[in-house]
Formats: C-alpha cells, sequence, structure tokens
C-alpha cells in the first residue's frame, strides 16, 4: 500500500485532482467529507462544538451552520484549535478504518486540507502539494464559492503559507492554468506513483 498525502490550500483545486486520481484507481480518502459527517446531527462531534462554542452555530434543523462557526474560528487561531482537536480525532478514527479496508496493493490518496498545518506529512510515503497563486485561489473563492473577499481571505491567513506547504512536497501540482493543463499534470503524477509501488 502507497500511502499519498494530497494537500493544497483553500481554492487551489486540491479535490479536483483527488477526483481526477479516484478516476484513474487511486483509494481517494477525503479528510473534509469525513470531517463533514463526523459533525452530522446527533453525532459526538457535534455535541462537542456544541458544548464548545453555543448553540449559535446550529441551524434552525439541528445542523452544524459551517458558515456561522467558521466566521467565529477563522478569525481566531485558539478558536481554531479548539474545534480542531474536537474534530481531528474523530476523523483520524474513521480514516484508519478506511485505511484498513483498502486493498493491500493500493495506491491510497488521503486528501489532506491541513496536512501541513497539523505537521502530518511524515505519515505518508508521498505527499503532493496542489498549487495555486493567492492570487488564482481568492478569485476562485469569490467566483466559484460565492465568498465574500473578507472571509475568503481570512480563511486563506487561516492556513499555513503556500511556501510552508511546497517545503513538504515530493511532487507539486501546479493549477493556475486551464482543466486540460491539470489533467495532463494529473496523469504525470500518476505514473509516478504506479512507479513507486512497481
Amino acid at each position: 500500500m502507497l500511502k499519498v498525502g494530497l494537500t493544497g490550500g483553500i481554492g487551489s483545486g486540491k479535490s479536483e485532482v483527488a477526483r481526477r486520481l479516484a478516476a484513474r484507481g487511486a483509494v481517494v480518502i477525503d479528510a473534509d467529507r469525513i470531517a463533514r459527517e463526523v459533525v452530522e446531527p446527533g453525532t459526538e462531534g457535534l455535541s462537542g462544538i456544541v458544548e464548545a462554542f453555543g448553540s449559535e452555530v446550529l441551524r434552525g434543523d439541528g445542523s452544524l451552520d459551517r458558515e456561522k462557526l467558521g466566521s467565529i474560528v477563522f478569525n481566531d487561531r485558539d478558536k481554531l484549535a479548539r474545534l480542531n482537536s474536537i474534530v481531528h480525532p474523530l476523523v483520524g478514527a474513521r480514516v484508519a478504518a478506511s485505511q484498513a479496508a483498502a486493498p493491500g496493493d493500493a495506491i491510497v490518496v488521503y486528501d489532506v486540507p491541513l496536512l501541513a498545518e497539523n505537521d502530518l506529512a511524515p505519515m505518508y510515503d508521498v505527499v503532493i502539494v496542489v498549487d495555486a497563486s493567492d492570487e488564482t485561489r481568492l478569485d476562485r473563492l469569490l467566483r466559484l464559492r460565492g465568498m465574500t473577499k473578507a472571509d475568503a481571505e481570512a480563511r486563506i491567513a487561516a492556513q499555513a503559507s503556500r511556501e510552508a506547504r511546497l517545503a513538504l512536497a515530493d511532487l507539486v501540482v501546479p493549477n493556475d492554468g486551464s482543466l486540460d493543463d491539470l489533467e495532463a499534470r494529473t496523469a504525470e503524477v500518476w505514473d509516478v506513483l504506479q512507479r513507486h509501488t512497481a
């Protein structure tokens, strides 16, 4: 089993690369998706968040109001650390179970947004960083996700710097260009990963 850590700043296109690797046969474990699942209504994660941040982070239907929680934690490193201390152990347990279910010869790609921030690079055989300029990322967050400029800038600032992520990279997927460019670079990366398992 080859364990690959895939990361990139918000708006870099990391999830698009993960989809393209999955289409080529990688087993993708999406930490973001798991992080959403462990805070669904009725979960231990959501109970912990309400205990830490109050019921104002809930929507009327009892689900987590991610935008409200984001506005609280992304401008306050202590509160962000508190949130991470609730969610990360739950995500870790779910990731371990998914890994145990993968075939022994699999290329397992862990889609981990906060790999650099949480010093997780040593957990992986190969680290891939999807890289785009801060200007490109900001444009995508405004245009594709409908964020306000202030919210987008706060989220970018809350993450590791571009330089810190690139320092951990074994492979870099540049993503300031077109989807065709991204497809070509993802194909090259997949070839490298397959050689690692040969």
